[in-house]
């Protein structure tokens, strides 16, 4: 079976479980510091600050529009899961999910690290700031998830080391940092359309068990499928031992260069 041809089961529309919920109206603000486009927070990150609003193992978010920074923003509960708003703005949708996806065998460290030298973005890259995946960040400040092509395969996959500044107040790594190292990779398993960006449109994540600071992960991304502007990728992180610690499926969008850039 090859990877494009992965097994893949989602539900529609699922009910919240009261026994899973723990719900309440809530605000939100993304601080400037996680920044995908200028302006903007970054999709994976937003994802994964919204999922923590629905206790659920698997969690999908649709983005609608990009989410300012450092603005509050309301979480409130609808029927089947929670929105995020910007006054009366619509900003994301996010909902239970299932689904089954089967990861690649997890390159060698080696591996990993020479197809992160391999990684397009160092020369040429439409957000280069990116909280995740840009190489204009300082150590300390971005992820530095830079996944460039595997030799010999159709993945790509760079190393990752979290750092102090992600971890949870229980020691390992908080979730939402989780879903932003799943983000970006995907956005390099397909070619960049000349004259246009790519950003997250739809992203399903399952999280299987805790990351710790300064443990050496991989991250491995595959191309599934293209359709006109939609691309369909999937992500996982594999822990120091070897097991797959968590399952991204995205949806990315290409979008006109122009209506990313600052004005």
């Amino acid at each position: 079976m090859t990877h494009s041809e992965i097994s893949i089961k989602a539900s529609s529309r699922l009910p919240v479980d009261q026994k899973y919920s723990r719900f309440k109206n809530g605000m939100m603000v993304i601080d400037k510091r996680f920044c995908g486009p200028p302006g903007s927070g970054n999709g994976g990150y937003v994802c994964g600050r919204l999922s923590q609003f629905i206790d659920t193992p698997a969690v999908t978010v649709r983005l609608l529009l990009p989410v300012p920074l450092d603005t509050e923003l309301e979480v409130r509960e609808t029927e089947g899961g929670v929105i995020l708003l910007d006054g009366d703005a619509i900003l994301a949708r996010a909902r239970p999910t299932e689904f089954v996806l089967e990861p690649p065998p997890c390159p060698s460290c080696e591996e990993a690290e020479a197809a992160s030298r391999r990684y397009r973005g160092f020369t040429k890259h439409w957000f280069p700031c990116c909280f995740v995946c840009g190489p204009d960040r300082a150590p300390g400040d971005g992820l530095h998830v830079f996944a460039g092509p595997v030799e010999g395969s159709e993945l790509v996959a760079c190393p990752w080391v979290p750092d102090t500044s992600v971890a949870s107040t229980r020691g390992s790594v908080s979730s939402e940092f989780l879903w932003a190292a799943l983000d970006c990779p995907g956005s390099f398993t397909f070619p960049q359309p000349a004259g246009e960006a790519i950003v997250l449109g739809e992203f399903r994540v399952e999280l299987f068990g805790d990351v710790s600071v300064g443990e050496r992960c991989i991250l491995v991304a595959w191309h599934i499928t293209s359709h006109g502007r939609k691309h369909r990728t999937a992500t996982a992180l594999f822990g120091e031992s070897g097991a797959c610690r968590a399952l991204g499926l995205a949806t990315f969008l290409t979008v006109p260069e122009q209506a990313w850039r600052k004005p």
